[in-house]
């Protein structure tokens, strides 16, 4: 239960490519509010098309916070991200604007709205780097599949392609002797959140992300890429594991063909999909669901301006 007099926080989810950026602008514009993304592959810089990064004009049309923040050689730790929204979030309230968290990374989300306190334990360099290397001989899923073992809540919760994150993981349970999952704690939400969920079809969803993948590299995805890697980012950086990032690299080294490249950011898109649904399910009390359609916008609006108390800039509108 969140405080009856608590800022409130909007909160919209689903899968990728559902329709979430262009629905959160329209709901910002109508409702005079402003977005901080809770997705981790737009913080980086020169990152543009291979993530979906929302356009300059949407840019434009209602302000956005943490995208466009880092260089791709950065590391955005969970917690950094928990203190920049949290910061985004009280400075919107501040201005009597309203604040809608929004992206489809199932930790970053789940970090700031159930108030997540991670692991306090400082970085062992040496043992990192012995992780890293183990990491880089055996592969990144067999590695996971390591962390699965010793903790299988906390492999849930990570992606298997996310290197990075499982390190860190198996670093404190081998640095303290217990699971990473345990050492999480959680305080209470200093807002009261309202988390809105769209979703599609599972058929029409598949076609809206092959013809996003196609547009990428019409949009021009490969030649992005060559300029990361030109630019002198090297090929195996935690921001260029991302999906479709990883397999145009492979199609620059001469590893496979583009054909292959595109089939497999589609296939590794879909099962990014299912992976999503793990951490927002259809049967989740605390989200309202909406299918996409023409009226979506309207239905939501309604239901965020008839929730109970609904207030900005303290007035009840």
């Amino acid at each position: 239960m969140y405080p009856s007099d608590s800022p409130l926080l909007v909160v919209l989810v689903g899968p990728t490519a559902v329709g979430k950026t262009e629905l959160a602008i329209g709901l910002a514009e109508r409702l005079g509010g402003e977005i901080v993304s809770a997705d981790s592959r737009l913080f980086y810089r020169g990152m543009d098309i291979g993530t979906a990064k929302p356009s300059q004009n949407d840019l434009n049309r209602v302000r956005h916070h943490l995208i466009d923040v880092a260089d791709p050689s950065e590391i955005w730790s969970l917690a950094l991200f928990k203190e920049k929204a949290h910061q985004a979030i009280e400075e919107i309230h501040a201005r009597g604007k309203q604040p809608f968290l929004v992206g489809g990374t199932g930790q970053y989300i789940r970090a700031v709205i159930e108030g997540w306190e991670m692991p306090s334990q400082a970085p062992d360099i040496k043992l990192r780097k012995v992780l890293e290397g183990w990491a880089h001989e055996i592969g990144a899923f067999y590695f996971h599949q390591k962390l699965a073992l010793l903790d299988p809540e906390a492999a849930g919760m990570i992606d298997p392609s996310n290197v990075r994150r499982a390190v860190r993981a198996l670093e404190v349970i081998f640095w303290t002797g217990r699971r990473f999952s345990q050492q999480r704690r959680q305080k209470a939400c200093p807002y009261r959140v309202l988390t809105v969920g769209l979703t599609r079809p599972r058929p029409e969803l598949y076609s809206r992300i092959d013809q996003r993948i196609d547009r990428m590299i019409q949009d021009g995805l490969i030649e992005e890429t060559r300029a990361l890697l030109k630019a002198g980012y090297p090929p195996d950086l935690p921001a260029l594991s991302a999906i479709g990032y990883r397999e145009i690299i492979s199609y620059l080294s001469g590893q496979i063909p583009l054909e292959e490249a595109i089939l497999l950011i589609k296939r590794k898109t879909r099962n990014f999909v299912r992976r999503q649904a793990n951490w927002f399910k259809p049967d989740d009390p605390n989200i309202r669901w909406f299918t996409a359609g023409e009226k979506t916008l309207d239905e939501i609006e309604q239901y965020i301006r008839s929730g109970s108390g609904w207030i900005l800039g303290g007035r009840n509108q």
